[in-house]
């Protein structure tokens, strides 16, 4: 009787250290999976960041800059070939445009531009016109409303500086109507009132092609000018006498200079250097620019170049 009762002890002591074995081996078991689970939760509740793509990440804040640096045949500035230096025809101007300006999102931003004209043939100075602009470019799709204040500064030839505003409103050229672009106009108006007192209006279309493809964007452009109380004659750089102004011609007689004043035609091409070294736009866009136009005038009496003239350049934006 005694030693049955021993076995039955003995047999139900090793089925308890079964059964205890059997729980310390699964909790283990849990406990290492939950730990393996645990190593591969993120730390938020959000996913976690992706890396971004070869064309994402380009100056992706507030802030943009352009800078675009050209050789040009000649100045032409509405129409008037500005300062023609003596000596060999179609001199080189070097032209450099920049421009910072600041995405406030839907409000309009704003912006500080400078565009400086450099002839070295010229004997009075290199510098021929340097000109600071402070503006703001608002989009209200599919509307571009852009103005603000130029001041035109000439070193040593004080007596032509003046200062302007403007407002140009039109169509942004990007506008795609069923995926084809289509022509977008424009209307600016520039208000002297300083030393011409005078109002300069210009209307004009801009028709914009991208072939994707080759990273070629061909923009082709027409223009008319009109200008209303200009005058027609300003001091000389002593101060003694009157000299023509900047719209006036030798047949000019009026004291205020009114009409239609030139028309301009004109290719613009812009090839994405980007696409060609196949470098990413993260570190900005580059590109390689070339320009062609034709200006001719409407009225003897108002001053206006007739020639062909263009360039070409570099061109970066960030």
């Amino acid at each position: 009787m005694l030693c049955r009762r021993w076995r039955v002890w003995v047999f139900s002591t090793g089925m308890q250290r079964h059964v205890l074995t059997s729980m310390f081996l699964s909790c283990a078991i849990g406990l290492c999976a939950s730990s393996a689970v645990a190593q591969q939760a993120p730390d938020s509740v959000y996913a976690p960041p992706a890396f971004p793509g070869e064309t994402e990440g380009i100056n992706e804040g507030a802030v943009r800059f352009e800078l675009g640096v050209s050789y040009f045949t000649d100045y032409v500035y509405r129409g008037v070939e500005v300062f023609e230096v003596l000596g060999p025809e179609d001199s080189l101007n070097l032209q450099i445009d920049t421009k910072l300006s600041f995405d406030l999102g839907k409000l309009p931003h704003p912006y500080v531009g400078v565009f400086v004209n450099i002839a070295d043939d010229d004997a009075v100075s290199n510098f021929q016109e340097i000109r600071p602009t402070v503006g703001f470019d608002w989009t209200i799709k599919p509307i571009i409303v852009s103005g603000g204040f130029t001041s035109y500064i000439y070193p040593e030839r004080d007596n032509r500086e003046t200062s302007e505003v403007f407002l140009q409103i039109g169509l942004d050229d990007k506008v795609l109507v069923g995926g084809n672009p289509i022509p977008a106009p424009y209307i600016m108006a520039a208000s002297d009132y300083d030393l011409y007192d005078g109002l300069y209006l210009e209307a004009g279309v801009k028709y914009r092609l991208l072939f994707e493809d080759l990273g070629l964007t061909v923009t082709g452009i027409g223009r008319v000018a009109y200008v209303s109380g200009y005058a027609s004659q300003i001091k000389t750089d002593t101060g003694i006498g009157l000299q023509p102004g900047f719209f006036s011609t030798a047949l000019t007689t009026d004291e205020n200079i009114n009409g239609i004043q030139h028309w301009q035609v004109g290719l613009e091409t812009k090839y994405s250097l980007n696409k060609l070294f196949n470098v990413s736009t993260r570190y900005g866009e580059w590109s390689l620019q070339g320009f062609v136009y034709y200006t001719d005038d409407f009225d003897a009496t108002i001053n206006a170049t007739s020639q062909i003239w263009g360039g070409g350049g570099l061109r970066f934006e960030y």
